[in-house]
């Protein structure tokens, strides 16, 4: 039944041989890896103005040059991570960067931080994306992380269904999406062009005498969070079609421009309309409303932004395995993310990825404003290292035309370092937590790393002095009296071995008498020793038994306990039955030199 249900929600299993069938095409790519940057549209130019209209509408104007260098920046990092994918055309982004040219612990920060940047998208996303449905219906605004949370499975069971699948499907609400912006746009600025900017707007330059370096720092960091999920292509190269780093930059060149030109052209008419954030109502809600009126197109923007802001997770279905994956490779993360599920998708990471930014929305209850300074932060602190490790990387190699590629980098990880300056000093009462966290994760990492090298360490055979050591076997048998499932286990030991023994644990006397004289009886032709056990207890009788013939025959024998197991034919029959046989096997795994095997016996009925 199970399986039966897998396959209706996942599909059929897919060959190993499918995999190229599964990689991107550039419109495919653009669609799934660009759409946690190009979804940011919808609420960048609000968190700038979020921190702008504290003092006073009169310094809302300063949203346009804010948004300016925004661009400035996009497009330095446009540059740098083009440079990244053809540096690095196995994917990887930061972490591959980071953990080349300025070592393993840097390497891990980037990893980590990209890890939890990743979560927090998928969180960041869905709540966004709530937040636009809630504006157009406002009775919906108490069921937020509820319609989170329905988003959050939606994309995750998509993405288990495999990336080809899941790109066919959510390529057309991105589209749809960025068409219905620059129509948005189009529109805007023709109103605008005819009917002019509101009244009550400030000009251009107008001077705000309450206004702070300092709060035009935040407003710009703010304003960064629009970038998050550039570094994403560059991740995730290995998912593009053949030449994979061709097609993956000239993507990253396709996001950077649709990005800048919708970003800037909301923040314009968000200017000329003189839209402030409301909790209630978003700012590209207000634009449309202002735009269109509440009529069929706005509540089509609305619906489609509500989309794209859900989908926007998607960038992160993508990335988030593949870097785990990478870092298993390395050792850092568990094997587990290595293993390609019946789809070809590593949906051991999509499964941690969707349980744990489920955790995140009900944590801070689905309240985007909180969790967008995490998600920067979680994005710009490897943005920062992975301009540093091309910077390293340029001077260390020296190629053709490095000094250009130096320069690129080092504008880059100045910016990037001094808005995650700002984000530490404007934001630490949002973002504190970042700094025990990420600690934490690099603990994990090398205690993981630790464990796999000591394993393998412990492991390894010297193949020129360790040879196979020949023993005879001594196998016990517990029973619990004489059935078809012990009759079974035990001609399956004599088949083995004659040196056989069946124990059983007896807890009063009758009860042993009766046991004894059947046994006799019966003469199966194995020796029966009879445990007592004054406390009831079977485990601790027997555990010390097969210590004492551990211990007698350790030199020349393998000891072996034989359990016999009878298999329900019906599932729930299993709650029916004390599951000993269950309890004794975990017991027995701490036993260091014992061998543990089950013989099951399947129930007809």
């Amino acid at each position: 039944m199970i399986s039966r249900f897998k396959r209706l929600l996942i599909g059929r299993p897919m060959k190993s041989a499918e995999l190229e069938g599964e990689k991107l095409s550039k419109l495919k790519a653009l669609a799934v890896l660009s759409s946690d940057a190009l979804s940011s549209v919808a609420y960048g130019t609000e968190q700038i103005l979020l921190v702008l209209v504290a003092a006073g509408f009169a310094a809302v104007w300063y949203s346009i040059p804010i948004s300016i260098a925004v661009l400035g920046l996009l497009l330095i990092l446009i540059l740098s991570y083009r440079q990244t994918i053809y540096a690095y055309p196995k994917g990887g982004g930061a972490y591959i960067v980071a953990k080349d040219n300025l070592g393993i612990s840097t390497g891990l920060l980037a990893g980590g931080s990209l890890l939890v940047d990743y979560i927090l998208t998928v969180a960041v996303s869905s709540s966004a994306g709530t937040d636009a449905i809630t504006s157009a219906f406002p009775a919906l605004h108490d069921y937020r992380v509820v319609i989170a949370l329905i988003m959050i499975v939606f994309l995750t069971v998509m993405n288990l269904r495999g990336i080809g699948e899941s790109a066919s499907v959510l390529a057309y609400p991105v589209y749809l999406f960025v068409a219905a912006v620059f129509v948005l746009i189009i529109a805007g600025l023709f109103k605008v062009i005819v009917h002019g900017a509101n009244g009550d707007i400030p000009e251009l330059g107008t001077a705000v005498s309450n206004i702070s370096l300092f709060m035009l720092l935040k407003a710009f960091s703010s304003g960064c969070s629009a970038l998050t999920g550039v570094e994403a292509v560059s991740n995730a190269i290995p998912n593009f079609k053949k030449p994979a780093e061709r097609n993956a930059a000239i993507t990253l060149m396709m996001m950077g421009t649709i990005l800048g030109a919708m970003f800037i052209g909301i923040s314009l008419l968000a200017y000329w309309n003189g839209i402030v954030p409301n909790p209630k109502e978003t700012v590209v809600s207000q634009i449309a409303n202002a735009t269109f009126g509440r009529g069929i197109l706005y509540y089509a923007i609305q619906g489609i932004t509500a989309l794209i802001l859900f989908l926007a997770a998607n960038t992160a279905y993508s990335a988030f395995p593949l870097l785990a994956f990478m870092l298993a490779k390395d050792k850092y993360m568990p094997n587990a993310f290595m293993v390609r599920g019946d789809r070809l998708g590593f949906s051991n990471g999509i499964i941690f990825l969707g349980i744990f930014s489920a955790v995140l929305v009900i944590v801070f209850h689905g309240d985007t404003e909180n969790l967008i300074p995490l998600y920067a932060v979680g994005v710009f602190i490897p943005f920062t290292l992975s301009q540093l490790g091309m910077m390293i990387r340029w001077i260390r190699l020296k190629p053709a035309n490095w000094v250009f590629s130096l320069v690129v980098n080092t504008i880059g990880m100045l910016t990037t370092l001094v808005i995650t300056l700002i984000f530490i000093f404007t934001k630490f009462t949002q973002i504190w937590m970042v700094f025990i966290f990420l600690p934490i994760v690099i603990f994990v990492f090398f205690k993981i790393h630790r464990h796999y090298m000591n394993t393998a360490d412990e492991l390894r055979v010297d193949i020129k002095k360790e040879k196979p050591v020949i023993k005879g076997s001594t196998i016990v048998v517990p029973v619990a009296g004489i059935t078809q499932v012990v009759l079974q286990s035990i001609s399956y030991a004599k088949s083995l071995t004659d040196n056989v023994v069946a124990v059983y644990v007896g807890f009063d006397e009758d009860e042993i008498d009766r046991m004894e004289k059947k046994w006799e009886e019966w003469n199966p032709g194995v020796r029966l020793i009879v445990l007592r056990s004054s406390y009831r207890s079977f485990i601790r009788p027997l555990i010390r038994f097969i210590e004492t013939v551990e211990w007698k025959t350790q030199e020349s024998d393998h000891i072996t306990v034989l359990i016999p197991q009878f298999i329900t034919k019906q599932w729930w029959h299993n709650f029916l039955h004390n599951q000993s046989s269950l309890l004794l096997r975990a017991y027995l795994f701490n036993q260091k030199d014992v061998v543990v095997a089950t013989v099951p016996y399947h129930l007809l009925r």
